[in-house]
């Protein structure tokens, strides 16, 4: 399966016409390829997934620093003309939500459901210290520290260190100078994903429920930060699922 490109900004899996859509967001220093695989195992789910600039296909691209510009030009890009569903990880989860905030603010169609994984709640005053103005090397081993899930081999190599550190720190500026602002709670059902094991708890995933009218829902799975790839096909079942229901109930509503 070749992905295809709907825009520079989404990368589609395999075209599903009729099936009910699925945008992907990714994680810091992710990109739109580890989304757009997951096409194989979602034989019901129409899925793209963005690409930021700065990586992928877009890798020669000047990076952006900043939510507000980033936003800006995913929301510009955004396909809205069918119903659809969005899911995102980790920084991907806050850029899904600051989307939503500015499509309902420019009178957009608004996700079917909103499904945010492994980052607690926007409003949630951050803890750590910034590491978006450490050197390239350092960058990435905090960054792995805390997170995992970077390759060893980008450490050994000095070319791979700097080009991976380019788009992952420009993603640590747009989290760590990212600044809510309050706004009504969003009418989209929410559900929220996360490791048993990452260092995210409960009550910060739980505090997802103030940004949304309806009630949330939590669901845990075995793992880590990137729970994702140690238990994709249980977590596949489960992202399917939640797409399909939600389909189903707003056309038969």
């Amino acid at each position: 399966m070749k992905p295809r490109a709907t825009s520079r900004w989404f990368i589609r899996g395999q075209a599903r016409p009729g099936r009910p859509k699925l945008v992907c967001f990714p994680h810091g220093g992710g990109s739109a390829a580890e989304f757009v695989r997951w096409s194989r195992r979602l034989p019901d789910v129409d899925l793209s997934a963005v690409q930021l600039p700065g990586r992928g296909s877009r890798l020669s691209e000047p990076v952006l620093s900043g939510m507000a510009e980033l936003v800006a030009e995913v929301v510009d890009a955004m396909p809205t003309t069918e119903p659809y569903s969005v899911f995102g990880h980790s920084l991907g989860a806050l850029v899904v939500y600051e989307v939503t905030r500015e499509l309902r603010r420019t009178g957009r169609r608004l996700p079917e459901r909103l499904v945010v994984s492994g980052f607690p709640a926007p409003s949630t005053r951050r803890s750590e210290p910034p590491v978006h103005h450490l050197p390239d090397s350092e960058l990435i081993g905090e960054v792995d520290r805390r997170h995992g899930g970077l390759p060893p081999e980008i450490a050994a190599h000095p070319e791979l260190t700097a080009m991976v550190a380019r788009y992952l720190r420009a993603d640590y500026q747009v989290l760590e100078t990212y600044e809510w602002r309050p706004e009504p709670p969003l009418p989209v059902p929410l559900t929220v994903f996360g490791g048993r094991d990452d260092a995210i708890g409960e009550a910060e995933l739980r505090a997802w429920q103030e940004h949304v009218t309806g009630a949330i829902t939590v669901r845990h799975f075995p793992g880590g930060h990137f729970y994702f790839r140690e238990h994709e096909a249980v977590v596949l079942r489960a992202l399917a699922a939640v797409v399909r229901t939600t389909a189903a109930v707003n056309r038969a509503a």
